[in-house]
């Protein structure tokens, strides 16, 4: 029996990494290169990083600038990964983060928090938006898509009360779920990968050791979880072997929390 749509190998994958210049974003990139991908790397302001990246494997990265908020860019974006290398995407990892550290005591409180601190992550679901609106008519035309995107354990376990950075990812995992439901028919599967704190990122640099000494302890494989590692569970969603799962929210951190 014939499958009703393919499921592509990485070497048949052409892939958008948002953020893709540093910290999670960098190990995503190099995690879908290693298996064979033709990969993009997204920047706003690593231009340097993002070329360097590049440079390592010029036959299959592409280094371009876009702001994930401005569908425009988003939109010249996707044209140029497609006119570069021939092909639609086919593949979306949302990693891009608005700028946030991770310091819980710099966090803002309930009683002192701004909208305008809201809106700010909520950048998050509308870089989501726009990759996705600016890449689905490609997928459709292949019939195949894979859209990843980069959550966290703090909705299930607010162990820090980030309320900015938790509203806004539990936003984007409504988001993955309704898109799910939304693109099936065509052959497009929207996941979501959650770590929590990883050591180390920009964002996770201003963390006190302690707090990940803390994390550790509690977690049943006693260390913290790496970029890397969460970058294989990316790579997972990816590949042929997830074609039958969509719309699902996999919790990476070491067992800190169950589903």
């Amino acid at each position: 029996m014939t499958e009703r749509y393919p499921a592509l190998n990485f070497d048949q994958q052409i892939v958008l990494v948002t953020g893709g210049a540093r910290g999670l974003g960098a190990s995503l990139v190099n995690a879908f290169l290693q298996a064979g991908a033709r990969v993009v790397i997204n920047y706003r302001t690593s231009q340097s990083a993002a070329d360097q990246r590049a440079s390592l494997a010029p036959a299959h990265a592409l280094a371009l600038k876009a702001d994930v908020c401005d569908p425009a860019a988003v939109q010249h974006m996707a044209n140029q990964a497609q006119a570069h290398f021939g092909s639609p995407i086919t593949t979306v990892v949302n990693n891009a983060l608005p700028d946030f550290s991770f310091n819980g005591d710099a966090r803002p409180t309930l009683e002192n928090l701004s909208w305008g601190s809201m809106q700010a992550q909520m950048g998050a679901v509308q870089g989501a938006l726009n990759t996705m609106q600016a890449t689905l008519p490609g997928m459709k035309s292949l019939g195949f898509g894979r859209i990843i995107n980069i959550g966290t354990n703090l909705f299930q376990n607010p162990v820090v009360p980030y309320h900015d950075y938790t509203a806004a990812k539990a936003a984007l995992l409504a988001l993955t779920r309704t898109a799910a439901q939304d693109l099936g028919a065509a052959g497009i599967t929207v996941n979501m990968v959650s770590g929590g704190l990883l050591q180390t990122t920009d964002a996770s640099a201003a963390t006190p050791p302690a707090v990940f000494d803390l994390i550790a302890a509690n977690t049943p494989l006693r260390r913290v979880v790496t970029p890397d590692e969460l970058a294989d569970a990316v790579l997972f969603f990816a590949s042929p072997w997830a074609r039958a799962i969509t719309g699902q929210n996999l919790v990476v951190d070491g067992g800190l929390v169950k589903n």
